[in-house]
């Protein structure tokens, strides 16, 4: 497993789809993940630490498992198959480690949240991993709050993608 950080956001030129882009330590590849609007709000409002006066989805998850004993602990992106990424949620419970099934964007909103690591199995990077190319159209992570003004122009209705 490669330890990964959030570089930044990027849209799909022909879809206009949001692609969140995840960044190695050593910099040289960077791994795009095609996610929905709505999980790429989820997690930019995490980055920019928007306070809500009720749980937003992602924080009602994480409230369940902290109240049910449990600790997030990181977080993996397992597997890719006919370009669908898969990941894992870990979480340490009182009975053990558990591994829960997830969509790679709930579980990135999910680590944003608890500030743990993100880790990506070395043949997705493999399979799926790009050069990172200078001059893209990237909003990093330390300008976040650009990522609102771009997603507020999309509806969810234009970004579909498989489940």
């Amino acid at each position: 497993m490669v330890t990964m950080e959030i570089f930044g956001l990027a849209l799909d030129e022909n879809n206009k789809s949001p692609i969140i882009i995840l960044k190695g330590e050593e910099g040289g590849r960077v791994l795009p993940i095609w996610i929905g609007a709505m999980e790429a709000m989820a997690i930019s409002m995490a980055l920019n630490e928007v306070p809500f006066p009720r749980p937003m989805t992602h924080d009602l998850l994480l409230n369940v498992i902290r109240d049910l004993g449990g600790a997030v602990v990181r977080i993996e992106v397992t597997d890719i198959e006919e370009g669908t990424f898969f990941a894992e949620i870990v979480v340490d419970t009182q009975g053990g480690t558990r591994r829960i099934d997830s969509r790679p964007s709930d579980a990135i909103a999910l680590a944003v949240r608890v500030k743990c690591p993100i880790l990506v199995g070395e043949e997705v990077l493999e399979a799926a991993g790009v050069p990172l190319q200078e001059g893209e159209s990237v909003i990093k992570t330390e300008d976040a709050e650009k990522w609102m003004e771009e997603l507020n122009k999309l509806s969810e209705d234009d970004t579909k993608y498989k489940m």
